[in-house]
């Protein structure tokens, strides 16, 4: 725990100017993508030895494929080593690693990669990391309420069976408690379909700094930042 600090449970990143970072070394955008997966990696080991427990990121967005297809082709690419080099990663921190998001869109060997990556550190007692891929907020909220409609049509639900508990047991972060923090980098100021639903009682601390830049400095800004919000606002109790 750093100092008397009071850490927050779950923190969420939108992880953002990976892009204009490289740019602005004129460089190819690819080698921002490069160097903000090293950036994850380091965050995640800080974020555990600062104590917070859960830490989600937001990697690869459903509107991420508009993108042009090198670029689109090149995330692809280094999804594919990252999930490889995660696995190495999580042995050494003992992280519980699991994917949010639509696979279905993903090809055959990276969704392999995901499984054998969630079943290897499914009991993994350290940081519990969740990665959106191919995740939206929108997207999470129809596939659920999809879910709940087939239960009801088949009878195993009747329509007051859905609630605010039962419905959030049909997303893809189903036992993972909600945020209590949203950092966004690269002095973005929107949510961009990012867990519209978890996030409804999240702090929210933006950064000018883009995310390859992204340090455990930085990280222990967004927590002290966080540490002065009154967390009782609106009738949210105390964590």
């Amino acid at each position: 725990m750093e100092d008397n600090l009071k850490m927050p449970r779950h923190v969420a990143i939108i992880l953002d100017g990976n892009g204009r970072w490289a740019k602005s070394k004129g460089m190819p955008r690819n080698y921002g993508h490069i160097q903000g997966a090293k950036t994850v990696e380091t965050i995640c080991e800080e974020a555990y030895r600062m104590g917070i427990q859960y830490l989600t990121v937001y990697a690869f967005s459903t509107e991420n494929w508009t993108r042009p297809d090198d670029e689109v082709e090149a995330l692809m690419k280094l999804l594919r080593n990252y999930m490889k080099n995660c696995l190495q990663t999580a042995k050494k921190n003992r992280m519980c690693v699991r994917v949010l998001g639509e696979k279905s869109r993903l090809d055959n060997d990276i969704r392999t990669r995901i499984e054998e990556l969630e079943a290897a550190t499914k009991d993994n007692d350290g940081l519990h990391f969740q990665i959106a891929i191919n995740y939206g907020g929108r997207d999470e909220i129809v596939r659920a309420a999809r879910k709940a409609a087939e239960k009801v049509a088949k009878g195993e639900w009747s329509p007051e069976d859905i609630t605010e508990q039962s419905l959030g047991g049909l997303f893809d972060t189903e036992g993972i408690p909600e945020p209590d923090l949203l950092i966004r980098t690269c002095n973005e100021q929107r949510v961009s379909n990012f867990l519209l639903w978890q996030i409804a009682y999240a702090e929210f601390y933006t950064t000018e700094v883009p995310w390859p830049d992204f340090t455990k400095e930085e990280l222990r800004r967004a927590v002290e930042a966080y540490n002065h919000r009154n967390r009782k606002y609106g009738g949210l109790k105390e964590e």
